[in-house]
């Protein structure tokens, strides 16, 4: 089995044109740069640093999952939303969940969507949530994975041939 080379800690960033395969996505990784601190990237350049929950300066895995979340309900929403109130429309998606420490599992997720419709009448204030619960229900990934559940499959490189 060959083994790919890893970055040094100091230097997890993939470079810059390990493009990968149309349709496969950029690549993600995670590489641990300390104890119990770990740092994302993604071969787009895009940054993030991991850890527990005492470490000042970094997102837990946990709170990673909720801000994606609310990322895909905001983008999900963006077109449908702009065309009611222009481009340059403000909006806030706050998610929060307490995690059931025995399962090791958020049980449940609150998503708060803070949206400024106070110039629409009551009519189009409706429609316009429907129409943006339809969008999200429709298109956000994020959502319909943790909705629908998903199969992870781990796998193990270890530098020794499979015996």
């Amino acid at each position: 089995m060959t083994q790919t080379p890893q970055p040094a800690p100091q230097d997890p960033a993939p470079a810059a044109g390990d493009a990968p395969a149309p349709g496969t996505g950029p690549e993600l990784r995670v590489d641990r740069i300390g104890t119990r601190r770990y740092v994302g990237t993604s071969s787009r350049g895009a940054r993030v640093e991991i850890g527990s929950a005492d470490v000042e300066g970094v997102f837990t895995p946990g709170e990673l999952l909720k801000i994606a979340l609310g990322a895909c309900t905001a983008m999900a929403s963006d077109f449908t939303v702009s065309r009611r109130l222009g481009d340059d429309y403000a909006a806030t998606v706050r998610v929060s969940g307490d995690a059931d420490r025995e399962n090791e599992r958020y049980p449940r997720l609150e998503e708060t969507y803070e949206l400024d419709l106070s110039g629409l009448d009551p009519a189009m204030v409706d429609r316009v949530l429907d129409m943006i619960r339809r969008s999200v229900d429709a298109t956000c990934t994020v959502g319909r994975t943790i909705t629908a559940g998903t199969e992870v499959a781990l796998h193990f490189e270890t530098g020794r041939d499979p015996e």
